[in-house]
């Protein structure tokens, strides 16, 4: 009898470790589904940004280099010469 009883409480503890081992994994799941889901909404952040980024970038570009013109244009009429519009006219 002593013998059932041994293999009774060895089975009660397996069953007890098969059931925390489940619930440990149960909740590692849904850790990585709250960061599986968190990674995608970073991503969609980091993909508009980095397009708004993108189109920051060609503006300021694009003002650059009207800024290099316009200084251009100031050198030359600071040292008496015709600006490029007036030379068209």
């Amino acid at each position: 009898m002593n013998f059932h009883t041994d293999g009774d409480a060895a089975a009660d503890r397996l069953e007890r470790r098969w059931f925390a081992a489940f619930k440990a994994a149960s909740a590692a799941r849904s850790e990585c589904e709250d960061h599986l889901e968190a990674m995608a909404v970073a991503q969609a952040a980091w993909n508009d940004a980095r397009a708004r980024l993108a189109e920051l970038e060609v503006l300021r570009d694009a003002l650059g280099l009207e800024l290099a013109q316009l200084d251009a244009q100031r050198e030359e009429i600071a040292r008496g010469g015709v600006r490029l519009e007036e030379s068209v006219v």
